[in-house]
């Protein structure tokens, strides 16, 4: 096999050698670059496992680059060009925004599950602008869209191959283009899943419907869905589908806050040892700090990992309370994070629509004031690609010791929020941030209780995943305190990057 310029491990060679004879019995040669008929047979799952650090995401980045210069076409969650006989597609999903974010950030067009499972529904006379840009149809011509304005959207999507993003460009609104979405009818092709610890059994059916052939990258150290019993969809796959990376590139790299999320693997480490580990590492690195108070400036977008719900709800009042946010309204700015959308059945396409556009169960969203309407939101949700939404929202702000949440504004149906402060380790996977901070009483308590998970202490779980949301610097927190803030919430930024926004009302008709 004549693998890429980029050295691989023996692991990683032995995985894409794997994947390689998977997709060649698909019908895509990546060794001649030759797309031919699938042979047949049953359909083809297989995962890449591997650790933080491990080259997961190399190599699902090098595989993607292998398919497209094989002529396999991308399919992204925004548009979708006609089905034609001789093409084959590839598109690569995430469970989250933020999953997917972190991956488009690398150069890897991905997209959210949700974004696959509905297909936005173009208006016919910008859909000819949509198959032009992408490559399947002559440049059209529109009234109202000047020469310009095409050289402006062609130009865009040169460099970011986003077709709503190119239409923006040429100064178009969403509303303008996506009359609607639909439930996807007809099978894909190949489908890369990232984050695939995340996925319970039923969203695994649902991918193994659309793609006959499925690639799956997790790590196993992550905790599993807790509807799932402890276990992950790629643990249940016989042992030859699974291509397990052993060796840790970014650990070798010096990166100390890898280097504590790999100790947690040693069966004799106790908690109060890791936590000299931690400030060992403090003292050297300033990428590590050993912290003695929650720092509420970056609470705002970057969450307090807890494990507790307790702990969650009396970190969200303290931070909102050192805010002066008044019990009735939210302050722009405050972040909230999705639990649900709450529609009737009758309003089916009201849901897809909210979905469609980030507004997922879990997703991470920036409150931005209030809608046109009463109990609408104005809502940036992190990591989408076309961030700004407005939604009927029911919001809900738990208190300490109620067991009702109290409701600063509502309306009648629509996109459900809890605030997003703090936040527990089980609901940040899939996520990172520059920089994270880890409440670490609370993995105290959960050493001292004694459980176990799959075999593994689950304060360990707990740990490793909430080390690994770090991309820069990790903030151990020792002490229940709350600090200061040095500035009021901040939205200005989020308005100045937005496109134009397309706004969704979930209302009864």
């Amino acid at each position: 096999m004549s693998l890429p310029a980029l050295m691989y491990s023996d692991d990683q060679a032995a995985a894409y050698d794997a994947v390689a004879e998977m997709l060649r019995l698909a019908g895509v040669d990546l060794d001649d670059g030759l797309l031919k008929a699938p042979q047949g047979g049953k359909d083809q799952v297989m995962a890449v496992t591997g650790k933080a650090g491990s080259g997961k995401t190399l190599l699902l980045a090098e595989l993607y680059r292998a398919l497209e210069a094989a002529g396999v076409e991308i399919v992204s969650g925004d548009y979708e060009s006609r089905k034609r006989k001789d093409k084959r597609t590839l598109a690569i999903l995430a469970p989250t925004n933020k999953a997917a974010s972190v991956l488009r950030l690398r150069g890897v067009p991905a997209t959210t599950i949700h974004r696959i499972l509905y297909t936005p529904v173009y208006d016919p006379e910008y859909e000819r602008v949509a198959e032009w840009l992408a490559g399947s149809g002559e440049r059209p011509e529109i009234e109202g869209l000047s020469d310009v304005a095409l050289e402006r959207a062609a130009a865009f999507y040169a460099g970011n191959k986003s077709i709503p993003g190119a239409l923006a460009a040429a100064g178009l609104k969403g509303s303008d283009f996506i009359t609607g979405w639909k439930r996807r009818e007809e099978p894909l092709d190949i489908g890369f899943v990232d984050e695939s610890s995340m996925l319970d059994d039923k969203q695994f059916e649902d991918l193994k419907e659309i793609f006959p052939t499925l690639l799956l990258f997790g790590d196993p150290a992550q905790l599993a869905p807790v509807n799932q019993s402890g276990t992950m969809v790629f643990e249940k796959l016989p042992a030859t589908r699974v291509k397990n990376l052993e060796r840790i590139f970014r650990q070798e790299a010096d990166n100390p806050i890898l280097d504590l999320a790999h100790a947690l693997s040693d069966p004799d480490l106790t908690f109060e040892t890791f936590e000299r580990m931690v400030e060992d590492a403090a003292a050297r690195d300033n990428r590590v700090v050993w912290g003695q108070r929650v720092e509420v400036d970056l609470m705002a977008r970057s969450p307090v990992l807890v494990w507790r719900n307790a702990t969650r709800i009396r970190l969200i009042n303290a931070f909102r309370g050192v805010h002066g946010a008044p019990e009735d309204a939210l302050l722009e700015g405050e972040p909230l994070i999705c639990d649900g959308i709450e529609l009737p059945l009758k309003h089916r396409k009201k849901r897809i629509d909210l979905e469609a556009r980030g507004l997922i169960k879990g997703a991470q969203v920036i409150y931005l004031g209030a809608g046109r309407k009463a109990g609408f939101s104005r809502l940036h949700v992190m990591g989408a690609e076309d961030p700004q939404v407005s939604a009927a929202s029911i919001v809900k702000i738990e208190k300490p010791g109620e067991e009702e949440p109290f409701i600063p504004f509502a309306a009648g149906m629509g996109a459900t929020f809890l605030h997003g402060a703090a936040v527990t380790i089980h609901k940040a996977q899939g996520s990172q941030w520059e920089t994270v901070q880890v409440f670490a009483p609370d993995l105290y308590a959960a050493a001292r209780m004694g459980r176990m998970e799959a075999g593994q202490p689950l304060w360990k779980r707990l740990a490793y995943v909430a080390i690994t949301r770090a991309q820069e610097r990790l903030i151990w927190v020792v002490r229940n305190r709350l600090s200061k803030p040095t500035h009021g919430l901040i939205v200005d930024d989020l308005r100045a990057t937005a496109p134009a926004p397309l706004t969704l009302e979930a209302e009864a008709d």
